[in-house]
């Protein structure tokens, strides 16, 4: 039979009384302690009050925990519970945070003495400001980790969780281990003991798997009634706010859980120590756009793409097809693109920004030889001292035109699309793992790819996918592109579907809608006879059906040999930009922004002149929101502001 939980932090709370040094926040909707005491002990109870019948720790049992972890340094450990006896000071059960690893103590006792055993999970990044619930499964030697229902992190250790740990004169203690040193600083929602069995299965059933809960204490599940009199507010979070009022104020420690409200934008934030946070604000609305900046490149352009490297500012790469000058890089200054720096390229096709750590990187997929040959892509790193990309690993390529990074399970990975090798379009395109000893990236598979344009890598709950585009395979370009599931460590077929010229795959989601968008660029089959126009073409839109475990067609729009889809938002509505580039007489085409309308789908909303559109990037500074569109037909770019109400 199921045993009752043991909801601890419901016993720092009784009746609702926080304990001194306890305080309640919301975050994104859920309520939460924050835990700031100066006396440890406050933040503990005996034992005895959750083991009522028995004085042993159970042999069996899981712990939930829901939580939300600030960024720690990187040698800190903050204690998310422990069980100490009172008369030691060692820690006889408890759960611990570092930065990307998770440790679970426990103390082993014998007659001759006894031994603490620490249980580590590597890789278990929780400190993103999100919520997060954790699911650690105990069984003899075995220990298991859920995170927010995603694929559980197993460890078999040699010491076996002790069968009687005596809890008699022990206290549990809240984010802490009776010293201020370690204390917890995020916050947190449920700490749940289920002796004797795996709380996964009544976890893991709600749409939200970051926030799901078992036992919550009564004062974070909802914010108490207004009172009917002159009644006290039960809970004190209700009362210790500080509103400002006028132009923007300092946002520090000092002024940290303080609110400012801008009357002139409507809107209200919280200052998190270091930055004004929106909690309320008037969404705005797209009106029209309007031309921003022409960005003048070094030769024609096939791919951009716009990146933030923290504590230097915004930059975009383009991907330009001569060498020399070969590609370049902007930086966003006085709210304009700048030349930053030039990187010799050959016939680049696209950029791939991605970090690993605190690592930054930049991949370019180049497309021909260079001067001696040789025909590769290049990975480049970022130089914090000398402030500029400078060469990092170098791996071989056939006419590569795209690369996707990802992580899977902790794990870097780096996917190349090979288009093809000579006149041979069927080829292998690869998957490179990161190696941390080598500080390298290995080819981990090989998957058969037609021509190929693109890779989009995305996650629906605990599972990865990566998407290929199959362009032409030597004879037509009415051929299959295939969805990709990650399963026992390598990507296996999930689903295929039949594309024309697939250029570019996009994913978005739409409240809980997860949605995929193909770019199909022309139509043509050498055995068939040739249609009136192989470009004016349908794309297609298709969703995720979850009862069927597929994607099923969606919506189809009329394109003009397209290459590329973007989705973005403004306020609470969704767009869709494509690039179009060729309607089989003229490259200057009009790109079109499609507007969400909910049961009507995808509806034309303005029309963008562009000339050989190839790409689009969305970004936004604290000037507005812009697009980005790159020509393959002329050495000008155009940034784009979108105008709102």
């Amino acid at each position: 039979t199921d045993l009752r939980p043991l909801d601890i932090l419901s016993e720092v709370v009784p009746a609702g009384r926080l304990a001194h040094g306890m305080r309640v926040f919301q975050v994104q909707g859920v309520h939460g302690f924050q835990l700031t005491t100066s006396r440890p002990r406050a933040l503990g109870f005996p034992a005895s009050r959750l083991f009522i019948h028995c004085d042993c720790f159970p042999e069996e049992f899981s712990i939930i925990v829901t939580l939300r972890v600030l960024s720690i340094p990187a040698k800190r450990n903050e204690y998310v519970f422990t069980l100490m006896a009172e008369e030691n000071p060692s820690v006889l059960v408890g759960l611990r945070y570092a930065p990307n690893k998770l440790h679970f103590i426990f103390w082993s006792q014998e007659r001759a003495g006894g031994w603490q055993t620490h249980v580590t999970f590597p890789n278990v990044s929780l400190s993103d400001n999100q919520w997060h619930t954790l699911i650690l499964a105990v069984s003899g030697q075995s220990f298991s980790l859920t995170v927010d229902c995603s694929v559980p992190k197993d460890v078999v250790v040699e010491t076996p969780f002790p069968a009687s740990l005596s809890v008699k004169r022990a206290s549990f203690y809240l984010g802490n281990r009776r010293r201020r040193k370690g204390m917890f600083t995020g916050l947190l929602r449920q700490l749940v003991l289920l002796p004797g069995a795996d709380a996964t299965p009544r976890i893991c059933t709600a749409m939200n798997f970051k926030v799901a809960t078992l036992s919550v204490p009564t004062v974070l599940q909802d914010l108490p009634a207004k009172p009917t009199s002159n009644e006290v507010l039960k809970y004190p979070y209700e009362t210790d706010t500080k509103v400002t009022l006028g132009s923007r104020p300092p946002c520090t420690k000092q002024e940290k859980a303080q609110f400012w409200f801008n009357a002139s934008q409507r809107g209200l934030y919280l200052c998190n120590g270091s930055a004004w946070i929106s909690m309320l604000e008037v969404k705005q609305r797209l009106d029209y756009v309007e031309e921003y900046q022409n960005l003048v490149t070094n030769s024609e352009t096939m791919g951009v793409e716009v990146f933030t490297i923290p504590e230097v500012g915004l930059f975009t790469a383009t991907a330009n097809r001569y060498t020399p000058p070969g590609s370049a890089i902007y930086k966003w200054t006085d709210g304009k693109f700048v030349p930053y720096q030039n990187i010799p390229t050959y016939q680049a096709q696209s950029w791939k920004y991605f970090t690993i750590g605190k690592k930054i990187f930049l991949a370019v997929a180049n497309f021909e030889q260079n001067d001696r040959g040789q025909e590769f892509s290049v990975i480049y790193k970022w130089s914090h001292r000398k402030e500029k990309f400078i060469t990092y690993q170098r791996i071989t390529t056939h006419s590569a035109r795209d690369w996707e990074a990802f992580f899977i399970e902790g794990e870097a990975f780096l996917a190349v699309v090979n288009h093809r090798k000579g006149n041979n379009h069927n080829i292998d395109s690869v998957i490179y793992r990161w190696n941390p000893r080598t500080g390298l990236f290995e080819t981990n598979q090989t998957i058969p790819t037609s021509g190929a344009y693109d890779w989009e890598f995305f996650t629906i709950g605990p599972y990865s996918f990566l998407a290929v585009a199959n362009t032409f395979n030597g004879t037509s370009t009415k051929i299959y592109s295939h969805i990709y599931i990650w399963l026992s460590g390598s990507f296996q077929l999930f689903q295929s579907i039949l594309t024309f010229g697939a250029a570019d795959w996009e994913v978005f989601r739409i409240g809980d809608r997860v949605f995929l968008a193909v770019a199909n660029s022309h139509s043509y089959d050498s055995g068939m006879p040739a249609p009136s126009n192989f470009y004016a073409i349908n794309s297609s839109i298709y969703e995720l059906n979850i009862t069927a475990q597929m994607f099923v067609k969606f919506q189809d729009l009329l394109t003009y040999s397209a290459l590329d889809w973007e989705f973005f938002s403004v306020g609470d509505d969704s767009f869709l930009v494509v690039a179009n580039s060729f309607d089989g007489f003229t490259f200057s085409v009009n790109s079109i922004i499609y507007r969400w309308q909910g049961y009507e789908g995808f509806v034309a909303a303005h029309h963008l002149p562009t000339v050989g559109c190839r790409d689009w990037e969305a970004f936004h500074t604290a000037e507005g929101s812009y697009l980005l569109y790159s020509s393959a037909k002329e050495p000008l770019s155009k940034v784009l502001k979108l105008k709102t109400t």
